[in-house]
């Protein structure tokens, strides 16, 4: 019975065409419903003719050779070919196709989003108008908007939170496009992303009902570098097939592990600095209670820590010669090192003015992104196509 209905779908043979092998060709015969399976290699061919009939195409003594044509793949859809290969379909988002350049704009929409609304919060806090909306999820009690009472605090505060949906949208849309696609490994990095949201917002709630607590503060904006890696690392990994092999030798991927935990300490003390300091986001909010110079010296030990690890990778990776993707996200990361080092600096010593405090937070954003950059580099792609093929014709021919 099952031989009957292969015959009846796909008994193909593959045979020349009239001129032998110089033509190149194949012509592709189909076996009648009645021969089945069970006929070919006992006298009968694909064809449905005596095997002695076709003495130069495969047949010999009435046996077929093995044959050459394979069935559809879209022919068995649990098939775990069924969409790979030449007969691969681009995934569909409706009836568009999501190619795997839609889902790399998308993702970096993502991560510059991420990137923006840390800047836009310190605006927020850098204004003193972290309370400008008091109670949350409303912006005062009774009213979601800001009422005329709370002036133009209670709309800085407010229309921060509203790039939260914006924000939102984004992330949910990178769920979307990335789940559609055929980027199987980079789902996890998408629902990441989104997740973080939720969960930012209930922080930032926290926050604002805790009266600006400087700790709480600190872990609003420790969470923020966090959704900023992972957004970052998701459109890096969108740009190539697949993470293949490591480029680099052991210690020196020892090495950049370190310098990823010396940023992370970086970025808790620089919390801690800011908690101490006097842009606390509300004139009625409270510090932390530490010394400002002490926590400050303790952050500039850590940023020196940091620049000195860089500068060794560099030495590592340019003795071992190692690839220059690694030797170039090194390179970019410590000037990006340097620069914020130099803002912070600068800010200190002048009194800590506004647009230098804001401008040391994008610097925060920067080295996040550059070193989740130095993490992505040292694997390199993987050799073999693993893209959706038909996806991305179809985007190179619209």
């Amino acid at each position: 019975m099952v031989g009957e209905q292969l015959g009846d779908v796909h008994a193909l043979h593959a045979a020349p065409r009239a001129g032998g092998e110089e033509g190149g060709e194949e012509v592709v015969e189909r076996a009648p419903a009645g021969a089945g399976v069970e006929g070919i290699g006992h006298g009968v061919t694909p064809g449905g003719r005596p095997a002695s009939a076709l003495p130069d195409r495969g047949w010999v003594g009435g046996r077929a050779l093995p044959c050459t044509a394979r069935p559809h793949p879209t022919s068995f859809p649990h098939s775990p070919q069924a969409n790979t290969g030449p007969w691969a379909q681009p995934p569909t988002l409706g009836s568009v196709p999501v190619s795997s350049v839609v889902v790399r704009r998308v993702a970096l929409a993502n991560a510059v989003a991420n990137g923006l609304i840390v800047v836009t919060g310190g605006a927020v806090r850098l204004t003193g108008s972290g309370l400008g909306c008091p109670t949350w999820p409303e912006c005062t009690d009774g009213s979601i908007t800001p009422t005329a009472e709370l002036a133009g605090h209670g709309l800085i505060e407010f229309g921060n939170r509203l790039l939260t949906f914006a924000l939102a949208v984004i992330a949910i849309a990178t769920v979307v496009v990335v789940w559609r696609s055929a980027r199987r490994e980079l789902r996890k990095w998408a629902v990441g992303s989104f997740l973080g949201i939720p969960a930012q917002a209930l922080l930032g709630g926290v926050t604002v009902l805790t009266g600006l607590n400087p700790w709480t503060v600190a872990a609003h904006f420790l969470v923020s570098m966090v959704l900023v890696a992972v957004a970052t690392t998701l459109w890096l990994r969108s740009r190539e097939p697949g993470v293949g092999q490591l480029l680099v030798r052991r210690p020196i991927a020892l090495l950049v592990t370190g310098i990823a935990v010396a940023v992370g300490a970086v970025q808790v003390f620089g919390t801690v600095v800011t908690g101490s300091g006097p842009h606390s986001g509300d004139p009625e909010a409270g510090r932390t209670g530490l010394d400002p110079e002490l926590v400050s010296q303790l952050h500039a030990d850590v940023v020196f820590l940091l620049i000195g690890l860089t500068v060794a990778l560099l030495v590592a990776l340019y003795a071992t010669d190692s690839a220059s993707r690694v030797r170039r996200a090194a390179r970019d990361l410590l000037v990006v090192e340097l620069a914020q080092g130099v803002i912070g600096y600068v800010q200190y010593f002048t009194g800590l003015p506004v647009v230098l405090v804001l401008l040391h937070m994008a610097g925060a954003v920067l080295i996040t992104a550059y070193t989740a950059r130095l993490l992505w580099a040292v694997r390199g792609p993987r050799t073999e196509a693993t893209l959706e093929p038909a996806a991305d014709a179809f985007a190179t021919t619209r």
